[in-house]
């Protein structure tokens, strides 16, 4: 296994944001993750990628507890997940964001009422709060003058941002992102990773970010995971990953792939 080396801002506080250790994840019979490890250090973005039907959607969902874990340990900031109740469980997960592939927008709902959801159901501030606050997360990702507009009324690219502004709203520590660049033209997408990387700037935020497309990997990534039929197959800084010599790496860096 290739190791990483943290990057400068995670030198600071050596504490992973996210621990993940022998995770195992079960489809009914069917063996999906099997002993994945690893850690998200303070401030860096670590890509999550690798073929389609290699499990990295599946390892979102079990690391957040969208789906129970079939086995091993997930802890973030030292606090484990697995096995505690909901009301514990969701002390952790305000402090994580997750911005949905599509961005999963309710579409009777204004782009405004989409982001203010979460402040209305996990926070006890007043109204006059709550129109200041999404209105700051909708500048932060260029949407302020799309507040009023529904989702149908809005591209691709902006129900993604959406998405983000969504998931920023309770001032998350750590991002998850599905696919962020899927189905999007170039520039479009180049714009989203920029907005990626301007976030980890501005608001000092961890993310992890399951992709795999090569031109957003080549551009946010400090470093990657690389799944292979439901295994690890490397972890380590972007740099190695251009170089490895694994067979896997190799092709997925070499010729890309769907997934």
């Amino acid at each position: 296994m290739e190791t990483t080396s943290p990057n400068t801002r995670a030198e600071q506080n050596k504490t992973p944001v996210l621990l993940v250790e022998n995770l195992i994840a079960d489809y009914g019979e069917v063996r999906v993750l099997e002993g994945i490890s690893f850690t998200v250090l303070p401030g860096e973005i670590l890509v999550v990628l690798g073929k389609s039907g290699c499990g990295k959607s599946t390892l979102l969902k079990n690391v957040t507890r969208l789906v129970e874990p079939a086995g091993g340990s997930i802890r973030y900031w030292g606090k484990e997940i697995t096995g505690i109740d909901e009301d514990a469980l969701g002390d952790v997960l305000r402090e994580i964001g997750i911005s949905f592939q599509g961005g999963a927008l309710f579409n009777s709902m204004t782009v405004y009422e989409n982001v203010a959801l979460p402040l209305r159901e996990h926070t006890e501030v007043d109204e006059e709060t709550i129109k200041a606050l999404v209105m700051i997360k909708l500048s932060l990702v260029g949407l302020a003058e799309a507040a009023q507009l529904m989702p149908s009324e809005i591209s691709g690219g902006m129900k993604k941002r959406a998405g983000v502004a969504r998931a920023l709203a309770l001032e998350p520590r750590l991002i998850f992102f599905d696919e962020p660049s899927a189905g999007l033209d170039p520039v479009t997408a180049a714009g989203l990773d920029q907005l990626i990387l301007d976030l980890r700037r501005l608001l000092g935020v961890t993310m992890v970010v399951v992709t795999h497309e090569l031109r957003s990997i080549h551009t946010i990534a400090d470093r990657v995971l690389m799944l292979d039929e439901g295994r690890m197959v490397f972890l380590g800084p972007l740099e190695e990953a251009r170089t490895s010599t694994i067979p896997a790496v190799r092709d997925f860096f070499g010729t890309g792939c769907e997934g």
